[in-house]
């Protein structure tokens, strides 16, 4: 059979509408590649069995017999749903997210579940209460997180698409890091029923895949308004790729945030691969206007706050009563409280919680999280005011290239920093997608650019994005497992 490894959406389904092979033979290769690959990897919580995988397939759609994988804090009916913890380790989902049901219509091969950060807590994947993922280029370096499980997998070719999730660059983050697409889309454009709330109002599904186009397929599944979620956009189901001609749109301006270039933690090579890309822009007729977004250095500390403390308010329903881990041998209510959360949290996820009921507490709320909610208005007129001179904006997507694991065990607040060119889309709304722009010379390690748009751009970001695919090679580059 065909070398599937790293196929694109679009060739299998060429393939496939030519008889050169089965759907059956498309799960089976994946299901080997995995059984080959992913003992190193280790970008999957669960492979499922064939025989289920084919047994949940509707034959029918736009995603007709292609393999994808989903972040284990998306709900998939009948499976289990740890979001990466303990304390939901033997948690089976009642029912699929809006997200998998429309996957489901459309056709796709659900193949398993993706490892993350501990309840989507993290930016390297380090988290999860289970095992660490590895960077696909270096089994030494992180792949970035919390969707580090779901990005390593594109990546590794172990599937040409993944779910993911994004609190605060979750999903462009290891996009950038592992040399993928990834987006994420304004906030309300895809349904976060039946996604396990991390931060509600920053919590967005993001798409992994190879290509733009694959992107682009992924999201006209998925996308559109869904009566389940109060957050959902009223927002008409269609056709994303109808617009990928390989051209920019005619008098394209995109923005180039000065500011973001002047980071003292932005590394040189990241820096300058990313001038390169929209240097390939400029060349296919877009003009670059330098802009300044003055907000961006309170964005981290925004996050920080605003996802910490709605985090706190969301977690504190893993009580051990209901569902999820119960401690054993308690003695009282809040031995039953105490017990099953120390044991079932992990550090990271304890600390965040902590730090989220401070920030909301008597005395406190005023200082942190009342402040830090003004200033992500704030943060969102700076985008609005840019977007009126400018139809894009271009940051970095990652300060460096991907770190070695457990580089940051003695400086979580550089950890933390990752997200330094991601949260602030996060905090507006607005839509982004990261794509591969190069290496650097001394790791050999990818380097990902953001496009960023206006709320509900997606159609734009597709379309620029695939312009730039079609002019150079990056995304076509994989590692040699």
């Amino acid at each position: 059979m065909k070398d599937l490894s790293f196929a694109t959406i679009k060739e299998i389904k060429q393939d496939l509408a030519n008889n050169l092979y089965s759907i059956e033979d498309v799960v089976e290769f994946y299901k080997k590649r995995f059984q080959a690959i992913d003992g190193t990897v280790k970008s999957a919580l669960e492979v499922f069995d064939t025989k289920s995988v084919l047994e949940n397939f509707k034959c029918k759609g736009i995603l007709e017999g292609i393999p994808g994988l989903i972040k284990d804090n998306i709900c998939q009916s009948g499976r289990i749903t740890s979001c990466g913890s303990k304390i939901l380790e033997n948690y089976k989902a009642p029912y699929d997210a809006t997200v998998i049901e429309r996957l489901k219509e459309e056709g796709a091969l659900l193949m398993g579940r993706a490892n993350l950060d501990e309840f989507a807590m993290g930016s390297s994947t380090e988290t999860s209460a289970f095992f660490k993922t590895t960077n696909p280029w270096d089994a030494s370096r992180a792949p970035g997180g919390s969707s580090g499980g779901s990005a390593a997998a594109v990546a590794a070719g172990l599937v040409p698409w993944a779910l993911g999730s994004e609190t605060g660059g979750s999903v462009r983050q290891p996009a950038g890091l592992c040399g993928i697409v990834g987006l994420k889309p304004t906030y309300g454009a895809i349904s976060r029923y039946g996604v396990v709330a991390y931060a509600s109002s920053l919590d967005q599904v993001g798409i992994f895949t190879r290509s733009v186009y694959d992107n682009a397929l992924v999201f006209s599944a998925i996308a559109g308004h869904d009566e389940k979620d109060a957050s959902s956009l009223k927002l008409d189901k269609k056709d994303y790729t109808t617009v990928l001609d390989g051209k920019l749109p005619e008098g394209l301006r995109i923005g180039l945030v000065k500011t973001a270039f002047e980071s003292e933690g932005l590394d040189e090579q990241v820096s300058q691969l990313t001038k390169d890309a929209v240097k390939v822009l400029e060349d296919q007729g877009a003009t670059v206007h330098e802009i300044e977004l003055p907000t961006l250095e309170y964005a981290a500390a925004t996050y920080f706050i605003i996802s910490r403390a709605e985090a706190a308010s969301n977690l504190s329903r893993f009580d051990g009563v209901r569902y999820g881990r119960r401690a054993k041998d308690i003695a009282n209510l809040e031995d039953l409280y105490v017990k099953s959360r120390s044991e079932g949290f992990g550090k990271e996820v304890q600390v965040r919680m902590m730090v989220g009921n401070y920030v909301l507490s008597a005395g406190h709320a005023g200082k942190f999280y009342h402040n830090a909610k003004k200033v992500q208005n704030l943060i969102r007129q700076d985008f609005d005011k840019a977007f009126a001179g400018v139809d894009l904006l271009v940051m970095p997507t990652q300060p460096t290239p991907a770190f070695k694991i457990g580089q940051f065990d003695d400086n979580k607040l550089q950890l933390d920093l990752q997200d330094y060119y991601t949260a602030p889309v996060n905090l507006a709304g607005n839509c982004a997608i990261s794509l591969p722009c190069g290496f650097t010379q001394q790791e050999n390690m990818p380097v990902g650019f953001q496009l960023i748009g206006p709320r509900l751009s997606e159609q734009l970001l597709f379309k620029v994005g695939h312009a730039y695919q079609q002019v150079t090679d990056w995304h076509k580059k994989h590692p040699k497992l």
